[in-house]
């Protein structure tokens, strides 16, 4: 039933409904809005590698929970083994800082 009035509505309003196409609705900005040049921009790589890095740690946040629910019953070898998986993060969040990748700004160029 409610499929056959989904249908029935969206007939009736293609039906009944008025088509007056002018130059302003067909423009592919609404509200005023009148476009110029390329809708498409160019993000710089630093934007992605923080959506790489937030994605990364998320998931390490939800390891890291997911262990903190199931501690008691994982014991000693758990804890083991979430501290060498937060030390491999570190580990890797240490190499990630020393070869730039967390550098924002412009290079600064050492005097020498």
């Amino acid at each position: 039933m409610v499929l056959a009035l989904i249908v029935l509505l969206l007939a009736l309003s293609s039906l009944i409904g008025q088509r007056r196409p002018n130059p302003e609705k067909l423009r592919p900005y609404e509200s005023g809005v009148i476009p110029t040049g390329s809708a498409r921009l160019r993000y710089p790589v630093p934007f992605y590698l923080v959506a790489i890095f937030f994605l990364i740690f998320d998931v390490e946040g939800a390891f890291i929970f997911t262990w903190a629910v199931a501690a008691r019953d994982l014991g000693w070898d758990g804890w083991l083994r979430i501290t060498f998986f937060i030390l491999m993060l570190l580990l890797g969040l240490a190499y990630i800082w020393k070869r730039g990748g967390l550098d924002w700004g412009p290079i600064r160029k050492k005097a020498g």
